[in-house]
């Protein structure tokens, strides 16, 4: 059982780590709302097909409206702003910045359920987003910033839209089966950033006699580690570990994106960039194992009671 957990969390972290660079290797031959649209059409009908052929019940219209919802937040916003700027953005510093998902929903659950947060929990979010400004401005001493400002905001704004996205998901109304939610989730979304390419024109610019070979395989990695081994290995996580421990996983695939972005894209890695990382990283840390230790104690309360 140990081994398979080592195994499952290695998974979660090289595979997620990894996907974005396999992103901006898919977006050189492939427009970037196309590439992601036909991967999660792919993966969820996919994923759909298995789990009918294991007996899960069919769906509901309401499930299908859910699927939009989040596809359209997650996938669409969330998803969709890292594709669209990693055309500009470095793939390590993309999911830096993805990072922040864990800040935005701190502030959103306080402004939503007016949980006034704790001191330790403001001073993270703060810590947070004072590493983004450090990314893209500030200190001159650490060399000019390399990150493209536009695009590093789309980032930041997609983080909060996955953020709203994953705090929807908590309350609404979903099939029982999660990985049947999860394929709903995935054509949805992907049938909503295919219409966005064909929106923005991006169809037009699809030449898939001209996709590299480097382009494909990356794609059919997206599709394959990406987003059935990785997520599969994660919901299976999320049952046998702690979800402190499943969590580590936010600081882990930044290091990962960074050093792959380096070693094979010839990214770089500048005194700036392991300084913002630093400090988003701690922040998400005190974060999250701040929240985590909550829920240990009111659960302890409740099981009192």
């Amino acid at each position: 059982m140990k081994m398979k957990v080592a195994a499952a969390f290695l998974v979660v972290y090289l595979i997620w780590g990894s996907t974005y660079l396999a992103i901006r290797f898919v977006i050189e031959s492939l427009p970037p709302f196309f590439m992601a649209g036909t991967r999660f059409l792919v993966a969820g009908a996919i994923l759909y097909v298995f789990t009918r052929l294991r007996g899960v019940e069919g769906e509901t219209k309401a499930d299908w409206a859910c699927a939009f919802v989040l596809g359209g937040l997650m996938l669409l916003g969330g998803h969709g702003a890292v594709v669209w700027a990693e055309q500009w953005v470095p793939s390590g510093l993309a999911c830096l910045l993805v990072g922040t998902v864990p800040l935005w929903m701190v502030f959103l659950d306080w402004l939503r359920n007016k949980h006034k947060p704790n001191v330790k929990v403001v001073g993270g979010v703060v810590l947070g987003f004072t590493g983004v400004v450090l990314l893209v401005g500030g200190i001159e001493s650490l060399g000019a910033s390399s990150v493209d400002l536009a695009g590093a905001g789309i980032i930041v704004f997609g983080a909060f839209l996955w953020a709203n996205g994953s705090l929807y998901s908590r309350s609404a109304k979903q099939p029982s089966s999660q990985l049947l939610a999860t394929a709903l989730e995935m054509v949805a979304g992907g049938a909503l950033l295919l219409l966005a390419s064909l929106a923005t024109g991006e169809t037009s610019r699809v030449r898939l006699n001209l996709v590299s070979i480097r382009s494909l395989i990356s794609w059919i990695y997206l599709v394959v580690f990406g987003a059935l081994v990785a997520f599969t290995c994660y919901i299976w996580l999320l049952k046998v570990a702690t979800p402190a421990k499943v969590s580590t996983y936010a600081y882990v695939n930044p290091i990962v994106a960074m050093l792959l972005g380096w070693a094979l894209a010839n990214e770089p890695i500048t005194a700036r960039n392991v300084a913002a990382a630093t400090v988003i990283l701690t922040a998400v840390f005190i974060i999250t194992t701040y929240e985590t230790r909550k829920k240990n104690k009111d659960g302890s309360k409740n099981s009192a009671k």
